[in-house]
């Protein structure tokens, strides 16, 4: 058996990644996001989505098994660079990649639900591997950072030959 993968989509979406959180109740039984940064996130992903749709009509929304890269470019922040004459200097002890929050996981999870809305796939169960996942800070040495924030995201076409 062998395994081919087609690129179907590469889209550049610049924003602020937010988490796809937990939700509170505050009550009759409505919940809202924990983050108000998620929907302002969620848009931007939909939006960079729907306009990858328009320029590729007829080939979405993708339905079979596919495989998945979301590279997330982060900010970083303020106190990893000097002060007064330094301050555009990254000290030598700031880290390499962003260990903090918020969670690979909870923002795979705000992002394809995006991408389900926008109608880029059926659902995202569709989704049965995950490539390359990753949070980089923005304009790093990364081969997939950005030079502002946001994510680059991959998704090809699982398909296996019997």
């Amino acid at each position: 058996m062998t395994t081919g993968i087609t690129l179907l989509a590469q889209l550049e979406v610049r924003g602020l990644p937010a988490p796809q959180g937990s939700k509170r109740h505050v009550g009759r039984g409505i919940m809202i996001e924990s983050s108000k940064y998620v929907k302002p996130w969620r848009q931007d992903v939909r939006a960079a989505a729907e306009q990858w749709i328009l320029t590729r009509p007829g080939l979405y929304p993708m339905d079979g098994p596919l495989s998945v890269d979301m590279v997330f470019s982060m900010p970083r922040p303020k106190g990893h660079y000097g002060t007064g004459r330094n301050a555009g200097t990254l000290k030598g002890s700031a880290p390499s990649y962003p260990q903090g929050m918020p969670d690979l996981s909870k923002l795979v999870r705000s992002t394809e639900d995006a991408l389900t809305s926008a109608g880029l796939w059926k659902d995202d169960s569709r989704v049965v591997e995950y490539g390359r996942l990753a949070k980089v800070y923005v304009a790093s040495d990364d081969p997939d950072a950005l030079p502002c924030t946001g994510a680059v995201i991959r998704v090809r076409a699982k398909e296996v030959a019997r």
